[in-house]
């Protein structure tokens, strides 16, 4: 459950994101509800305008890591907003190697990123398929 400093900031950035022909602002709202939808979650949100907008869940059982991923919405330039989706390498499979292994890119640790830079309906599938996996991962921690 998201608290109440977390749902107005994350309000504000999509209330303030206008339409865009690439959709992310959808896929970035889907991905959220999908986290939503998890029990025992605390999240994290890190508003950095002009650079990105990072959402970061965390299951009540992790004790190594302070989240288990990131949901990143990269604003480097925000007429067209793209998403960076990542998570610690070992924590997720990538069966269909659609991700990007980011060496020290998590927080110093091994990243697993996936970019989507316009709605996929089925890479959104994916990657909430994944998102449900580091859950899984994270509540074992």
């Amino acid at each position: 459950m998201m608290d109440k400093k977390t749902t107005k900031e994350i309000n504000n950035l999509t209330e303030n994101w206008h339409n865009q022909k690439s959709k992310t602002k959808e896929a970035f709202i889907r991905l959220k509800n999908h986290l939503e939808k998890m029990d025992g979650l605390a999240f994290d949100f890190n508003a950095r305008a002009g650079v990105s907008y990072s959402l970061r869940p965390r299951h009540k059982n992790q004790r190594k890591r302070l989240l288990f991923a990131m949901v990143d919405v990269i604003d480097d330039d925000p007429n067209e907003r793209w998403l960076s989706v990542c998570f610690y390498g070992e924590m997720i499979t990538d069966p269909e190697e659609r991700g990007d292994i980011v060496p020290g890119g998590l927080m110093g640790e091994d990243g697993h990123c996936f970019d989507l830079d316009s709605f996929d309906d089925e890479l959104i599938g994916y990657i909430e398929a994944r998102l449900s996996e580091a859950y899984r991962s994270a509540e074992q921690e």
